[in-house]
Formats: C-alpha cells, sequence, structure tokens
C-alpha cells in the first residue's frame, strides 16, 4: 500500500485465532499414509498476510477451517474466502495469494478452487473467474510486480 493512500476498511475486526494443531503418531509417520485433510490445508493458508493490514487473513475472518474442502482420493482442494468488506479491492490478490501457497505447497496432483464465499462481494462472479483462469493466473504470476506482492503475502512476520 503506499504511503498516501486510505485504506478502504481502516478499522477491521480482528477474530481470535484457533489453536495450534496437535500432530498425532501417525502424522508424524514419514512412512505411513497421511491424506491431506481440510485442517491441514487451513493451516498453509492461514497466516498469510492481509495486503492492506499487518495480520494474517485468519485474523481477519477472511478465511475458516470449515471453507476448506479436501477430497484427498479425487485430488481436489476447494477453498471459499470472505473479503473483509464487500467492495474489496483486494480481493483478487487475496484469492491469488491463497491459490500461489496452495499450489507450492501441494504434489501437483490437486486441482486448487479457490473462490470468494457466495454473496459476500460485489464483483464476486469477476473475481472467481480470474481465479478459476489457469492462464490468468499464469500471466499474473508472470508480472514481476504483482508477484512481489504476492511474495509478501505469504512471508512469514515475526510477531
Amino acid at each position: 500500500m503506499s504511503a498516501g493512500s486510505r485504506l478502504e476498511n481502516a478499522n477491521p475486526v480482528i477474530f481470535q485465532r484457533s489453536g495450534e494443531r496437535l500432530l498425532t503418531k501417525t502424522e508424524e509417520d514419514e512412512e505411513a499414509h497421511d491424506p491431506i485433510d481440510d485442517r491441514e490445508i487451513f493451516d498453509l493458508i492461514r497466516s498469510i498476510n492481509d495486503p492492506e493490514h499487518p495480520l494474517s487473513l485468519e485474523d481477519l475472518n477472511v478465511v475458516e477451517q470449515v471453507r476448506v474442502k479436501v477430497d484427498d482420493a479425487g485430488s481436489s482442494v476447494g477453498v471459499k474466502f470472505t473479503p473483509t468488506i464487500p467492495h474489496c479491492s483486494m480481493a483478487t490478490l487475496i484469492g491469488l495469494s491463497i491459490k500461489v501457497k496452495l499450489l507450492r505447497s501441494l504434489p501437483d496432483r490437486f486441482k486448487i478452487d479457490v473462490q470468494i464465499t457466495p454473496g459476500t462481494h460485489a464483483s464476486e462472479e469477476a473475481v472467481n473467474k480470474q481465479l478459476a483462469d489457469k492462464e490468468r493466473v499464469a500471466a499474473a504470476l508472470e508480472n514481476s510486480s504483482l508477484l512481489e506482492v504476492v511474495n509478501q503475502c505469504l512471508t512469514s512476520r515475526s510477531i
């Protein structure tokens, strides 16, 4: 965000973070088959940084575990995210950041579908169409300025 710009949502509501996942012996065993589940996907995306605030997507309730659907056997992951305001201009960037994080973290066999939670954004259909278009996503990631912003969203912040 540039220095003179006004924030769209200057005082966002901050939500309580969910607890850390407790790993079972089976999950820690590298030899055991451990299917990917919704909590594992949520753990990958919960700490993505909001592009406007020094907060995570989980802090702002943009992502929640209940809106993550995984079919490990069918190799598909679906994530619905909720922008903090209905006219959020950062919605496409947030969705792209979620998609990139999952593309970088999951095996290639997974089909990743990232969408806005229905009824929560004024341009929901247009944003969903952009996020579903492989060519548009690839072109966006070839833009060095945009890729730098996405990488900033994916970089862990020290607390």
